[in-house]
């Protein structure tokens, strides 16, 4: 299993007594998980089902939600795995590889919300310019942006901690990611964690930063026009801003505690290193569905058509 020269797995060693809960945290994960599917695929459904909803906004909420199931994808089913095996191992390989689409993920996310910041911005400030200035063809590179951009990033994080020879196998965490591995060098780091502070610097300040503009020049635009067109505007802001606020919150926790990992009860740095793959994935489908009345109002559609379709099976 370990070897100074073939290094084939590592052990995940940041279960909480596993021992005795594990099909308790079977359960809870497993529905965690699968509410998580049920909820942003029924939100990508009626967005892709309804031509009306074929609008930018509409399209970086699916992107959105599209790329929470990519992210949760490389934690849960190993995580459910590893609930009911004797022993909690990766391979090396696969666990670079669950680190590269976690943080992928994580970047993302930012990418994707300033992508929705400009869509707002240009809507509320710029309202005559919006079909010139958000074509679909817009809408497709910014896109092809907010994934490329961060794929690219972590692409090369992923290459730079394959380079790492490591002398320790026992990784004190539930899933993979970079500062764990680093940890388990016993070789020079420097580079590899210079890299690691400028992808964070660039994947999560500047679009933070052009999050905070528009939202001040919306505000600006919001003083200086009607309560009816404050509210509209609030009415589509306000699922973004707290989107974002939770994204920005979790991605905090995550970077701190990877930072200060074993100076923090280890049960604490658990929770903190999950939230990011836990809370956003379950918030934003369900701040969309229930604050975006279009959307709304045709999940309720859709599941009255539902209800009618069994009535009508069941009288007949």
């Amino acid at each position: 299993m370990e070897s100074s020269i073939n290094i084939t797995y590592l052990t995940l060693e940041g279960h909480i007594e596993l021992e005795k809960y594990r099909y308790v945290y079977f359960v809870i994960t497993l529905m965690v998980y699968l509410f998580i599917i049920f909820v942003n695929v029924v939100v990508i459904s009626v967005i892709y089902a309804n031509k009306c909803l074929h609008e930018p906004m509409y399209i970086f909420i699916a992107a959105l939600l599209f790329n929470a199931l990519f992210g949760t994808a490389a934690l849960y089913p190993k995580l459910l795995k590893d609930f009911l095996s004797e022993m909690q191992v990766i391979s090396y390989e696969a666990c670079t590889f669950q680190s590269f689409v976690i943080y992928t993920y994580g970047a993302s996310e930012f990418t994707l919300l300033s992508a929705m910041a400009y869509d707002r911005y240009v809507s509320i400030c710029k309202p005559l310019q919006y079909a010139t200035l958000v074509k679909m063809s817009t809408v497709k590179k910014l896109l092809f942006f907010s994934w490329f951009f961060p794929s690219l990033e972590m692409g090369i994080a992923f290459i730079l901690t394959r380079q790492l020879k490591l002398c320790k196998f026992k990784l004190n965490r539930i899933y993979c990611n970079s500062n764990g591995l680093m940890k388990l060098s016993c070789g020079d780091t420097s580079v590899r964690n210079s890299y690691g502070i400028f992808v964070l610097s660039v994947a999560v300040f500047p679009p933070t930063i052009f999050i905070a503009f528009s939202y001040v020049r919306i505000l600006d635009v919001c003083l200086k026009n009607s309560k009816e067109f404050r509210r509209k505007a609030l009415k589509t802001c306000m699922p973004h801003l707290l989107i974002f606020i939770s994204v920005t919150i979790t991605s905090c926790f995550e970077v701190i505690n990877s930072r200060l990992e074993g100076n923090v009860p280890h049960i604490v740095s658990m929770i903190m290193s999950v939230e990011i793959l836990v809370i956003p994935p379950l918030l934003n489908p369900i701040i969309y569905g229930l604050k975006l009345q279009e959307i709304w109002s045709r999940i309720k559609r859709m599941i009255w058509k539902r209800k009618t379709h069994m009535l009508d099976i069941n009288h007949f």
